[in-house]
């Protein structure tokens, strides 16, 4: 079955090693095959990385997008620990992560490491905030019951369509 992605005027998606950019009308393509695809969306570059979760997630990025795993595996480790140690309940996100590389599936750990993402952000509004945590009540660690992956995602990673 084809991913079908529909592409607004001027946004541009990966495709493999390519970079396609949609011209002045919105476009839907359909796309067959097993090379990695990330909508223009979901790519994060070095200068937008600028958090440590953000910069785990360029990491996993670069592992889906590259030929080369084992080269990012050591950068994104060193970013995993340092994150680990600078807030250890981050350790469930980091986990769910490490484990989707680990097991191959680099764009489910690319949705996990969103997740990450998130719960940085969490993390940040509550210090600035001046409280000393996450709410005791959320046994989750401040995020919601029934979040997660849906188990319909655990086929092909390909990129989500609009």
């Amino acid at each position: 079955m084809a991913l079908k992605v529909e592409l607004k005027p001027g946004e541009r998606i990966i495709i493999g090693d390519s970079v396609i950019t949609n011209d002045n009308q919105r476009t839907r393509l359909f796309i067959e095959g097993q090379a990695p695809i990330l909508r223009e969306k979901d790519i994060l570059t070095p200068a937008t990385a600028n958090t440590p979760a953000k910069r785990v997630y360029l990491a996993v990025q670069l592992m889906y997008l590259s030929t080369d795993v084992d080269r990012i595996k050591e950068n994104y480790f060193t970013l995993v620990n340092d994150i680990v140690k600078a807030a250890p309940s981050t350790i469930p996100y980091v986990t769910k992560v490490s484990n989707a590389i680990i097991s191959g599936a680099f764009y489910k750990a690319l949705k996990e490491a969103r997740k990450l993402i998130e719960y940085e952000r969490t993390l940040i509004g509550h210090v600035q905030a001046g409280s000393a945590g996450l709410p005791e009540d959320e046994p989750s660690g401040g995020v919601a019951e029934g979040t997660g992956s849906d188990p319909s995602d655990e086929g092909r990673s390909t990129a989500p369509a609009d």
